[in-house]
């Protein structure tokens, strides 16, 4: 049957190169059915309600905060081995259009742990809402993508691997989710330490979450015990801090509703 070839475009490019350094990780999944009663009551309390994705965002900045191991990455020069941040990057996952194309780009977010749910709001809408090339993160791995492959792949390989600029350019945890559409991944990749989603979340707040992780860095243990005190950070401090918005505050966030690619 005859075809046609369709030639990679930058996006599908950037994407390739992604799973091609993704790969190779030594990920490990573990997953706890989590009830977020008192996060769902907090947020269906709000006259204009924050976005999910906003939410646990927050939630695991605070839970990498105090969790060590997920700050760290491993990294191969000078020489492998393990190189501790002092505080988070976020990377999440956006589907945008692009000269005609759905395609998935990539911004972070550094120190989320420090802002608020409405700072989050509004730099995740302005991810999802803004010309694509007027995002400089989404311009420049464009950009990156035209290259020759050597060179990008010469250029990845020392992003992910030089500690100091592996968190500047590539972040410290991903979050990619499309629960919104009634959907859940069961093995995304990264090349980052930890990538984490949760599936679609019932009435009452029931809803599972997933960590995928870099065995090379932690432990499955470790793991285990971290999402549990995820569950109790976003029924505590995250409930909270959303008891606690004005409706102006939640503006911002709840137009960031809908789910990342």
């Amino acid at each position: 049957m005859r075809g046609r070839a369709l030639k990679l475009s930058a996006a599908r490019r950037l994407v390739g190169d992604l799973m091609r350094f993704s790969i190779g990780v030594p990920r490990v999944t573990v997953q706890r059915q989590m009830n977020l009663g008192a996060l769902q009551e907090a947020r269906l309390a709000q006259p204009s309600r924050p976005s999910w994705t906003v939410l646990f965002l927050k939630g695991y900045a605070l839970l990498s905060k105090e969790t060590p191991e997920f700050r760290r990455a491993y990294v191969k020069f000078p020489r492998p081995q393990l190189y501790e941040y002092p505080g988070s990057v976020a990377s999440v996952a956006h589907e945008r259009e692009y000269e005609g194309e759905r395609v998935v780009l990539l911004s972070t977010i550094k120190t989320p742990e420090q802002r608020s749910i409405a700072e989050l709001g509004a730099l995740i809408q302005s991810a999802r809402s803004r010309p694509v090339l007027e995002i400089k993160q989404f311009r420049r791995a464009l950009k990156l993508a035209r290259a020759p492959a050597p060179i990008r792949w010469l250029i990845m390989w020392l992003g992910l691997n030089i500690g100091r600029q592996r968190g500047r350019h590539f972040g410290t945890f991903q979050l990619s989710v499309y629960s919104g559409l009634g959907a859940e991944s069961l093995n995304p990749l990264t090349p980052l330490t930890t990538i984490f989603n949760y599936g679609p979340i019932s009435e009452d707040g029931v809803v599972t979450v997933r960590i995928h992780y870099d065995h090379r860095v932690m432990d499955g243990a470790n793991v285990a015990r971290a999402l549990e005190r995820f569950e109790k950070i976003l029924n505590g401090a995250v409930a909270d801090e959303v008891a606690g918005l004005s409706e102006g505050g939640t503006a911002s966030n709840a137009a960031a509703s809908g789910s990342a690619a």
